[in-house]
């Protein structure tokens, strides 16, 4: 391992990776042949017929469908009836390798029995939620304190997006600015100021429809890994009353689909102190999935303050929260004190019971098993044996890797430059591209892999060398259907 006890054992070097994807985006579009596509088509109309079924009676009910954005998939969503390890199962009895594993926090493997059994012995006994203090709440936010130790306090809440809106609430009303810089492409969830130069860089409020401009006022983006960019911003924020935060993914935009230069975490530190800007770092996917100690604690930056996802509750519901500094978080404090400015949040089921525990468990079993290197191997296993294939088949295909979060770019939809010039030429080549992303996660699950939007693979505990040997073979018979393979 490149650093003891964390996943990553060597660093891609982006300019590497970026020169690969730029070759890519150069060529016409490598799809799978017509007829092989038809015939993966087919596997969900012949085989999926249940999941068809209930999916197009739920677009009835609910929008789309789904529930989910993680649940959208070409040709139809299937309807998943069991997880376990490194498997799930649809309801119509077919076995998939998880390459999901719930968007990322699941580090243990679906389902993973020794925390379930804690979860059920603690359901028999207090219940899911009292709207009341349990003590599972203090031994998750002191644990996370042992591996973090820049988080000296913890306010659990209910998602990764309401982590982030309480964090910015938080920069605010600390420094007495508004301003708030991200990197262009990154995600930061849904709130309203976060819907701003989404997955492409550059793109502002091109996907902030029903949001009012005024939302996004303050919100501003800059290139990723262009540090002299985020620097004059800084700059010319400072003449303008100056900037609250800095919010980065540490591993670059899109869990790392954007790869960082490795000091560049570091250099965006030394900027927010030198502009009094507060560091926010999204660890949504990277807590507790990069190592124990987050990306933090193996770029060995310490951010003021750390977003959390669904892997503090295990991936059980009810999972978000934001840490920090003690004289920021005791800006969080629950109650009511007359005379004292404070960042109001709420959350009745933040840090329930069944969330609390299960994320107390699931960090002692991740410590215990030494699940981050584990994963961390698995993908790179995973990541080498895609780059061969891609070789053996000449394909213009980018396989890259930050330990268990493994990346395949087969179009490159997400690094297609726009041409204002030529504008509805540059939509529709990213257009083109994307469904033919959407066509490979289907020709990925027709052979029995889970992935999420046929571009990102997330490995676990659960993925032994049979399991990523058994993934490469099915991958294999998807390369040698690609056109001129």
């Amino acid at each position: 391992m490149e650093k003891e006890g964390y996943a990553i054992s060597r660093w891609e070097e982006p300019d590497e990776v970026y020169r690969k994807l730029n070759e890519l985006v150069k060529q016409p579009i490598r799809r799978i042949k017509h007829e092989v596509m038809n015939a993966y088509l087919e596997y969900f109309n012949s085989r999926c017929a249940g999941s068809k079924k209930i999916v197009e009676e739920a677009k009835n009910y609910i929008p789309g469908g789904v529930q989910h954005n993680l649940a959208f998939n070409y040709p139809f969503p299937l309807v998943i009836e069991k997880a376990e390890g490194a498997y799930l199962w649809d309801i119509d009895g077919n076995k998939y390798i998880d390459f999901l594993q719930a968007g990322g926090p699941t580090i243990l493997g679906s389902n993973y029995a020794p925390v379930r059994e804690k979860v059920i012995e603690l359901l028999q006994t207090c219940g899911p939620v009292t709207g009341l203090f349990h003590e599972y709440e203090l031994k998750l936010a002191q644990l996370i304190n042992k591996y973090m130790p820049s988080v000296e306090m913890f306010r659990m809440l209910g998602s990764g997006t309401e982590a982030v809106m309480a964090a910015l609430r938080i920069a605010r009303l600390a420094t007495g600015k508004t301003k708030v810089i991200k990197i262009g492409g990154a995600y930061h969830g849904w709130s309203d100021q976060m819907v701003y130069g989404l997955h492409v860089p550059g793109t502002g409020r091109y996907e902030a429809h029903g949001i009012p401009k005024s939302c996004t006022r303050h919100t501003q983006e800059v290139p990723p890994n262009d540090i002299h960019a985020l620097e004059r911003k800084l700059k010319m924020n400072r003449l303008r009353g100056g900037t609250a935060a800095v919010i980065v993914e540490p591993l670059g935009p899109e869990s790392g689909t954007r790869p960082v230069y490795k000091d560049y975490n570091k250099q965006v530190r030394e900027l927010c102190d030198k502009y009094g800007a507060l560091l926010i770092f999204d660890e949504v996917v990277t807590g507790f999935r990069v190592g124990l100690g987050g990306a933090q604690g193996y770029f060995g930056v310490k951010p003021d303050l750390t977003i959390f996802g669904k892997i503090v509750a295990g991936g059980y519901p009810g999972a978000g929260g934001v840490g920090g500094k003690r004289e920021l978080i005791k800006l969080l404090a629950a109650g009511i004190e007359s005379g004292k400015k404070r960042a109001y949040v709420g959350g009745t089921l933040a840090a329930n019971p069944l969330s609390s525990l299960a994320g107390y468990y699931t960090i002692l079993e991740i410590e215990r098993t030494k699940a981050c290197e584990i994963a961390g191997r698995a993908g790179d296993r995973l990541t080498k044996g895609l780059r061969k294939l891609i070789e053996k088949y000449r394909l213009p295909y980018v396989a890259y890797n930050h330990g268990s979060i493994c990346h395949l770019e087969t179009s490159g939809a997400m690094f297609v430059k726009i041409d204002l010039l030529h504008l509805k030429k540059s939509l529709k080549d990213i257009h083109e591209r994307k469904f033919m992303m959407e066509e490979m996660g289907a020709a990925y699950m027709a052979e029995g892999i889970i992935t999420l939007a046929g571009s990102r693979m997330y490995t676990s505990l659960a993925d032994t060398d049979e399991v990523i040997d058994d993934a490469l073979n099915r991958f294999e018979r998807v390369f040698q259907s690609v056109e001129g393979a």
